[in-house]
């Protein structure tokens, strides 16, 4: 069985390898490491088709290590004790690099056996994921590892790529095949920065010709039938999936629900819902906020649905709390007030504590003032007392502000109502 073209024109050296400047390039830090010689455990995160597990590939091959492949998808316990038995063997005498794909398929139990390895030394440990790795890996084989992300591909880095895939494929067929600037662009464009995709879709275009007179016209019309779906996420300069985020988190805090829905939609159809459901446990405190608290477990509850659920029916959840959000009445009141306390940090020395706020059982015998002289509020009418609980030197210092929604304007009566009580 023929392999497929994408693995046929796999880069055998770091210079073939196509995008990923950011880490690859001269100097930069993936690269310094990787012409070392020293390889540290390591996982590259990022979409399919952007160059993983190419990149893996290639460090296993120039380090001179015992190379073991593992899939996270197929891989058992007893696989991993398996290559943890060649630790030690005349077969293993450099070390032993374990490449393992889709790691965060891996359950727990299976990710914690590599711990004490990984960590002495016996095993190098290379995985891949596209699954953002803080949320679907161990956090101690995180704290192990050197994280690096891979981005989407851009459509003017898959041009070459595309090119060089139908010429490959001209000469091992021997005809000459007839495709134009316009067509290879638009598969550049259509396979939303994967890399994988894009060769794949040149290949069947080919296949899909009809030979005539030793040539094989590539058409628009079969194009539009081999890459149906666009590029959803990025654009030519790789930044079209943040902006789709921005343009989400804008719609939904400017209560625009159809908005908001239509961004998601774009995530959803991607397969990005982990961002998606990132940005929408954010907005619920930070755009919602104390105008409606419950807007907060409401999201979470409505996040772990989707998560659990997977697609196509995380899409329900997802919309549910969307919905909920965009049409909520909105306050970043709470957002202010703690930005506020951490820009006053900048302009403030370690400040000491109100004395009657220390933890404070014994003075001493030459103590000056003696007792913390600590006010119990639950001992006073309404639960509340007045006593200074910042420091000295920012004691008139405010953060909070009420917001004017009908949630924090009844907070604030209420506390009107207590200072009033002890005014008398």
């Amino acid at each position: 069985m023929s392999a497929p073209l994408a693995d046929k024109i796999r880069p055998k050296t770091l210079a073939d390898v196509v995008g990923q400047e950011h880490i690859l390039a001269e100097g930069k830090p993936l690269r310094r490491i990787i012409e070392s010689g020293t390889v540290p455990n390591m996982i590259f995160y990022g979409p399919s088709g952007v160059g993983k597990t190419t990149v893996a590939r290639i460090i296993a091959e120039n380090c001179g290590m015992s190379l073991y492949k593992l899939n996270g998808t197929n891989a058992s316990l007893s696989d991993i004790k398996d290559v943890v038995a060649d630790i030690g063997t005349f077969g293993s005498e450099n070390g032993i690099l374990l490449y393992l794909d889709e790691i965060q398929y891996l359950n727990k139990k299976q990710q914690q056996s590599l711990l004490e390895y990984i960590e002495n030394g016996d095993i190098t440990l290379i995985a891949s994921t596209t699954e953002n790795p803080y949320f679907a890996i161990f956090n101690a084989v995180i704290s192990r590892s050197t994280v690096f992300e891979f981005k989407p591909v851009t459509a003017e880095q898959l041009i070459p790529a595309i090119k060089r895939a139908f010429n490959i494929m001209s000469e091992e067929n021997g005809y000459v095949i007839e495709v134009s600037d316009d067509i290879i662009t638009k598969i550049a464009y259509s396979c939303g920065g994967d890399v994988r995709k894009a060769i794949n879709t040149a290949e069947l275009a080919v296949v899909c010709g009809e030979p005539s007179d030793g040539k094989v016209a590539i058409t628009e019309e079969s194009l539009e039938v081999l890459a149906q779906r666009s590029n959803m996420r990025y654009d030519r300069d790789g930044d079209q999936h943040y902006d789709i985020l921005s343009a989400f988190h804008k719609s939904v805090r400017g209560s625009d629900e159809n908005a908001a829905l239509h961004y998601a939609a774009r995530l959803i159809e991607a397969g990005d819902i982990i961002s998606l459901c990132r940005r929408m446990l954010c907005i619920a405190s930070e755009d919602v906020g104390l105008a409606y608290p419950m807007a907060v477990p409401i999201v979470k509850a409505c996040v772990d649905s989707a998560l659990q659920l997977g697609l196509p029916e995380a899409k329900l959840p997802l919309a549910e709390a969307i919905i909920l959000m965009a049409t909520a009445p909105k306050s970043n009141s709470a957002c202010m007030a703690i930005d506020a306390a951490l820009e006053d940090l900048k302009s403030c020395d370690a400040l000491d504590f109100p004395r009657h706020l220390q933890n404070v059982h014994y003075d001493g015998k030459g103590a000056k003032v003696v007792g913390q002289h600590y006010l119990y509020p639950h001992d006073f009418p309404d639960h509340y007392v007045r006593q200074q609980y910042l420091p000295d030197a920012i004691s008139d210092h405010v953060y909070y502000k009420f917001g004017d929604n009908k949630q924090e304007q009844s907070a604030y009566q209420y506390r009107l109502k207590l200072l009033d009580k002890t005014k008398k």
